[in-house]
């Protein structure tokens, strides 16, 4: 068939590339002005193949088509309009011109969440099933005969960007295809939408998604799900407007950190190494992982009022200042402008594909592997300049592992002996503060005094080691490096031999010796044994 793609983005282009390789003519691709001289993925995609492409700011003055526009528009004489996304309005002249009229995909279940942030409220809906629906375009909103529609489960903890790009960006490529082909063959439906269960919901602007506090933790959950990223959900701490984004249900204890008052919500937040806890007026508790200043800038929800040291200024190497200006060449690669270092990648016109770009183009031409969530952290030029140098020289914007430990000497040794309860990764009081004695069986002295855990204590360790489990980075990880890792447990156990030894003869009366052939010796050969077996795969 002769089509006329009309739309922009990745996805459009994606689509026309698709269209192409089914064999259809796409007489004409419509999409918007170039932004910051930088022209739409659409528009590139079309040009790259020699295809014309208009580029409209409006198609229509007063609700009047323009008459130059439509007539050069038919001049194209497309069987079929297809609309993979499109933010302007097209006039009604338009829709109806072709043999075949016009499909337009909707990233939603119809007639559920008609408007223009349909995915935003199917998660703040909280709704178990989510999708898109291609339909033929009529004089209404998003009120067209259903040609096809998808579904899929949506997740607990989906997001908007992980929701579009685990299903309705790929699926939605396939499904244009699909429709085209049901069209082509004279096999598609037009099924008229039923208005029971039909919602219409608004646009969602930053100024409209202020978060209230006086709901249950799921609702909550939900609202800043559905708003991540963009525009982002806020409240106010200290009188700054606070955005949150990383949401996800928190199910275990409270955990251990600094209380943070939020205005309107029923008890302080909790900040703590993985985030920030906030409270619904249930009790329930969400916890977020991203937070963004007023500002502008983002960083990681448990450094909230904390000192940062990733915005502390850097000397640069020789070597690290070429590193900054390849990147400077990427950034001017991407978004087709003069490079200053107060310049916002975003703000430039960049979305989220570049951010995929840019993280493959730092790795390639810098040799420094940086993640997504980094550009989001640093979208300032000169602050994601800093941590692609601090990645590069391997330092990571971690809090650092710290222990209090009873020190003693033995054996010509100087011990650092921990002594508190380890416990998600953290060694930690007893909740009630309670200590016991460790008795050394060879003369009966006191070493030191060691936490005594709680019912409650004992709650957290098998939350943490359950999660840990389940969705930590060891279950995820293969085989091999698995593997990997046990050997170096064993390297370093074998380092410190005589250090270990010397406590476990300490701690269990052992004869020094014995500690350090069998009880450690053994344990290294042991973790050694199994690594070995972790890639012998038959």
């Amino acid at each position: 068939m002769r089509i006329a793609v009309i739309g922009q983005s990745v996805f459009g282009a994606e689509v026309f590339r698709l269209l192409r390789q089914n064999g259809h003519e796409i007489v004409g691709v419509f999409t918007i002005p170039d932004v910051n001289g930088k022209a739409d993925p659409l528009a590139v995609a079309a040009e790259k193949e020699g295809v014309r492409v208009f580029k409209y700011p409006r198609w229509q003055v007063k609700k009047q088509v323009i008459p130059e526009i439509l007539e050069e528009y038919k001049s194209l004489n497309p069987e079929l309009n297809v609309l993979p996304f499109c933010s302007q309005f097209i006039p009604n002249e338009v829709i109806l011109f072709p043999k075949h009229e016009t499909i337009i995909y909707h990233p939603s279940i119809l007639p559920r969440h008609r408007g223009a942030s349909a995915i935003n409220w199917t998660l703040m809906c909280g709704d178990k099933k989510g999708g898109f629906t291609i339909f033929w375009a009529d004089d209404g909103l998003d009120t067209g005969p259903i040609l096809l529609t998808k579904t899929t489960y949506v997740d607990p903890n989906e997001t908007v960007d992980s929701f579009y790009n685990r299903f309705c960006f790929p699926e939605g490529i396939k499904a244009m295809g699909e429709a085209v082909e049901l069209i082509a063959t004279g096999r598609a439906p037009r099924i008229v939408q039923p208005e029971e269960g039909a919602t219409y919901d608004a646009m969602i602007k930053k100024d409209k998604v202020q978060i209230k506090w006086d709901q249950p933790a799921q609702d909550i959950h939900n609202f800043i799900r559905g708003n991540d990223k963009v525009p982002g959900a806020w409240t106010k701490i200290n009188g700054e407007k606070i955005t949150f984004f990383g949401s996800r249900l928190w199910t275990r204890l409270p955990p251990y950190g600094t209380e943070v008052v939020v205005e309107g919500m029923s008890r302080p937040a909790i900040v703590h190494k993985r985030g920030m806890i906030l409270f619904g007026n249930d009790g329930g508790m969400i916890n977020v992982s991203q937070i963004q200043h007023e500002s502008g800038k983002m960083i990681p929800a448990s450094k909230f009022g904390k000192e940062d040291a990733s915005t502390q200024k850097l000397e640069l190497t020789p070597e690290e200042e070429k590193i900054s200006e390849k990147l400077q060449a990427i950034w001017k690669g991407i978004l087709n402008t003069d490079i200053d270092n107060s310049l916002d990648f975003f703000k430039a016109g960049a979305g989220s594909m570049d951010v995929v770009r840019l993280v493959e183009e730092i790795k390639e031409q810098c040799e420094v592997k940086i993640a997504v969530e980094d550009v989001y952290m640093n979208t300032v030029f000169e602050d994601l300049v800093a941590c692609v140098i601090r990645r590069g020289r391997g330092i990571e914007d971690q809090e650092p592992f710290t222990f209090h430990a009873v020190e003693i000497t033995a054996n010509k040794i100087n011990l650092r002996i921990p002594h508190q309860l380890f416990i998600d990764n953290e060694f930690i009081d007893a909740s009630d503060g309670a200590t016991y004695n460790t008795i050394n069986p060879a003369d009966e002295s006191v070493i030191c005094k060691v936490s005594k855990a709680t019912k409650d204590d004992v709650n957290r360790a098998v939350e943490a080691a359950k999660e840990a489990f389940e969705e930590g980075e060891w279950g995820r990880m293969n085989a091999r490096d698995r593997g990997r890792l046990m050997f170096r447990l064993a390297d370093l156990m074998e380092q410190h031999q005589e250090e270990l030894a010397t406590i476990e003869s300490l701690d269990s009366g052992a004869v020094y010796t014995l500690a350090l052939k069998t009880h450690i010796g053994m344990s290294v050969q042991t973790f050694r044994y199994f690594a070995g077996w972790c890639d012998k795969i038959h």
